[in-house]
């Protein structure tokens, strides 16, 4: 099967941003990728929570979604939105990073909400506090396609492997982890940590992420690292996009799965044990 990742560099702006995906996703779509990704964060990349509270919106009224949804039903195909910022009812107004597998239909079928905050002090140059804007997420979420189930994350979540170990418990064949991904913590960790996922579960594991410099007019720029990457469930990297924006397609042999699995069946030997 045909999949493709979308890999984009993002500015604060979801209006200007929106053209130059759907036409990514489009060309995706006519170079025959049946299942197309993008990263987290989609719609919009900025540090600013008050320019983020005049851009952002209601899942309900997201310009971005809407129009994605078009393409994947004018398409007729699978498209995972990694992930798109949101306003929310909470009472404390913080918004939701939530992703959306949407169906050839147009449909969503399954919603994320990221689970892992990124709070870190990564060195005295950069340090983060997602939890600052974003509320977390409670649930772990699969989705049911026709060409296998997809357990669903975001980003940080990645450093957490007991999710992963739930999602492919669940039945899990495809581990979804769109990113906007530290350079410094990119350059260290990013292909160990994709491939060690893909390994513990014998899934694949497609990770779109956003790259380089993300231009913004209201708040500081903010830089991310790029390399998505498509895993076979072995740990082979299938797809390595380097750092330019673009659309990459790639072969997803589904039939990877079960030789994988029966070469080594972690899954299959799990035990359940004491903590210490």
């Amino acid at each position: 099967m045909k999949a493709a990742l979308i890999q984009l560099n993002v500015t604060d702006d979801p209006a200007r941003n929106l053209a130059g995906t759907v036409k990514m996703v489009r060309n995706a779509a006519d170079q025959g990728a049946r299942f197309v990704l993008t990263p987290e964060v989609t719609n919009c990349v900025s540090t600013s929570r008050d320019h983020q509270r005049a851009v952002l919106a209601y899942e309900a009224d997201d310009a971005t979604l809407a129009a994605l949804r078009d393409v994947a039903r004018d398409k007729g195909i699978w498209l995972l939105i990694g992930s798109l910022g949101l306003k929310t009812d909470d009472a404390d107004g913080r918004f939701a990073n939530r992703s959306f597998m949407i169906d050839p239909k147009g449909q969503i079928v399954a919603r994320y909400d990221k689970i892992h905050m990124f709070d870190v002090d990564i060195d005295a140059s950069e340090s983060y506090r997602e939890s600052a804007g974003y509320r977390p997420g409670d649930r772990a979420v699969v989705a049911d396609t026709d060409f296998g189930r997809v357990g669903m994350s975001i980003c940080y979540d990645m450093r957490f492997p007991m999710l992963y170990q739930a999602l492919a418990n669940a039945g899990a064949d495809i581990l979804t982890m769109p990113a906007a991904f530290s350079p410094v913590t990119g350059a260290a960790h990013w292909h160990t940590l994709l491939r060690a996922r893909a390994i513990e579960t014998g899934c694949f594991v497609l990770a779109p992420a956003q790259t380089g410099e993300h231009l913004s007019d209201s708040n500081k720029t903010r830089f991310t690292y790029g390399h998505s990457l498509a895993v076979a469930p072995w740990g082979e990297v299938i797809l390595d996009a380097g750092e330019a924006p673009g659309v990459y397609p790639f072969e997803m042999d589904m039939a990877r799965l079960a030789d994988a699995r029966a070469r080594v069946p972690s899954l299959a030997n799990r035990r359940d044990f004491q903590a210490p």
